[in-house]
């Protein structure tokens, strides 16, 4: 029985504590073998970030360096058209084989928006789906609000994290994590205006950062 492989991918500008933190828990607790980051290239939900795909990525790299289980992965930011997860996810699903396991990792926040994005339920036949919530807050409360088509699959699919490794795709769990009220919003913003950004963000980021005189003007 093969440990799933976590797949956590965003704009990562830049990437921060919450995000490690929240990869660090998840790993534990869905008891994963590895977890990608992708760093979007050019994103589909957002307007395309200030900084370059290839330094978000370079960030990425120095802030993963220390964990062996994290793993840079850079498929999204060679991509010259907009990036949908479905493509990486059938990349990745023909590259690992239909034995593996995979699991796309996000937020409570993203999930209750899922039904938004390209081709959304395609997303089921290739991964499971890891949600990560902070404790005292439950999706339950907030599903009910969501479209029926979305809490439809939810609780049909719904599993826990012990069952991630026994399919390879299809189910969704969800996890208590203790969120770290950290955002890149307010990083950039902190840049721009000459603020410390220390412990924020590992320390080689925010060296980056400063060398590469990133984040100086404030289009947050």
């Amino acid at each position: 029985m093969l440990h799933p492989i976590g797949i956590l991918g965003g704009t990562f500008d830049p990437i921060h504590y919450g995000h490690l933190r929240l990869a660090e828990e998840m790993l534990e607790l869905a008891n994963l073998q590895q977890i990608r980051f992708i760093p979007t290239g050019i994103p589909s939900h957002r307007t395309t970030p200030q900084v370059s795909a290839q330094q978000r990525s370079e960030m990425v790299k120095l802030a993963i360096a220390e964990q062996p289980a994290f793993v840079l992965d850079e498929r999204e930011v060679q991509r010259s058209s907009k990036c949908y997860t479905v493509d990486t996810l059938r990349e990745l699903r023909a590259e690992v084989g239909e034995h593996q396991p995979l699991c796309l990792l996000m937020g409570g926040d993203a999930f209750l928006q899922l039904h938004t994005w390209h081709e959304w339920e395609a997303l089921f036949e290739l991964a499971h789906i890891v949600v990560g919530y902070r404790p005292g807050f439950t999706i339950e409360e907030r599903i009910e609000s969501a479209p029926q088509i979305l809490r439809e699959q939810y609780q049909n699919r719904l599993c826990a994290a012990s069952q991630l490794q026994q399919q390879t795709h299809g189910g969704i769990a969800v996890l208590g994590i203790p969120k770290l009220e950290i955002s890149a919003t307010v990083i950039r913003s902190r840049v721009a205006e000459q603020r410390s950004i220390r412990y924020l963000l590992p320390g080689s980021v925010a060296e980056y950062i400063y060398e590469n005189h990133l984040y100086q003007h404030a289009n947050y």
